[in-house]
């Protein structure tokens, strides 16, 4: 089947983190610290959030609460219903994060987050290391949150899914330059939270790799990656849990930054790429931890 990409929002800045919230997609417009609300009911994109502190990627709790990398802020917030800002965490053994980038919840309510720092500013890091992080909850859902370093093998993890069986963490390990990994990596994960040695279920070099994917209720990877500068071009692939490839599907924008898939059904893929949000309708259900259908 091949897919269709419609324009539905933008231009904007930098568009990233699409979120289903059940009747509309939320996703961030990074450069303006604002998410944007596109209602395919009404075809009206609105303002949702301001202040974001560049905020990245975006997901919802079983509540329906909003949680959000702020990469600027170099946190993990959780916007409330009544406006105000929950600050997650910020800091590891004591030292500011990176930049948090993506996130992802499991059925027991843990958040998983990517935590690297892309571009040349590096003067003001504080960890030595660009990591993936595991969140507990406070019992009482409040905080703060216990925070746990996942790997110790990533360099610039970008993207990530738990696995709908909960197995496998799902990792892009997406490093850019000579020799720099471009992985889509595959870590087991243990009864006790903690990670096994990696698969590497793709190899991008020395083209780009991915930046943010999803899944549907197969098991199936729907990844954002690729570019106009090299390679066969900004696409959407569909990996099997083995990594083997089950279809591309070429974007009509350069360098795609992250999915999700919306609709009552879960059928329609909504992209965000150079600014802007896309959507097409497709042969896959998406499978999205919450909200729960």
């Amino acid at each position: 089947m091949s897919w269709n990409f419609e324009l539905v929002a933008g231009p904007f800045s930098f568009t990233e983190g699409p979120a289903w919230d059940g009747q509309a997609v939320l996703f961030s417009d990074i450069p303006n610290s604002r998410i944007m609300r596109y209602d395919p009911a009404s075809g009206q994109t609105t303002v949702f959030h301001t202040g974001t502190n560049e905020g990245n990627g975006l997901m919802l709790d079983k509540d329906g609460r909003l949680f959000a990398c702020e990469g600027g802020g170099r946190r993990i917030a959780r916007y409330e219903p009544d406006g105000s800002t929950t600050v997650i965490v910020d800091k590891f053994a004591g030292q500011r994060l990176n930049s948090p980038n993506d996130l992802a919840f499991d059925r027991l309510g843990r958040l998983w987050f990517t935590d690297p720092r892309y571009g040349d500013k590096t003067d003001d890091l504080e960890l030595d290391h660009q990591s993936v992080f595991r969140l507990e909850p406070d019992a009482q859902g409040g905080v703060p949150w216990a925070i746990t370093r996942v790997t110790y093998d990533t360099t610039k993890p970008n993207g990530l899914l738990i696995s709908p069986d909960q197995r496998w963490l799902y990792v892009a390990q997406s490093e850019y330059g000579v020799d720099r990994k471009r992985e889509l990596r595959a870590y087991p994960i243990q009864a006790d939270g903690t990670v096994g040695k990696y698969a590497v279920l793709h190899n991008f070099y020395p083209h780009r790799g991915i930046d943010g994917m999803c899944l549907d209720t197969d098991g199936n990877i729907i990844a954002t990656a690729g570019w106009q500068e090299s390679g066969p071009g900004p696409m959407i692939y569909v990996f099997a849990a083995n990594g083997r490839i089950l279809s591309t599907h070429p974007m009509p924008v350069d360098r795609p930054t992250n999915c999700t898939f919306g609709d009552v059904d879960l059928r329609t893929l909504y992209v965000t790429a150079s600014g802007c949000l896309f959507r097409a309708r497709t042969e896959h259900t998406g499978y999205l931890i919450f909200p729960q259908r």
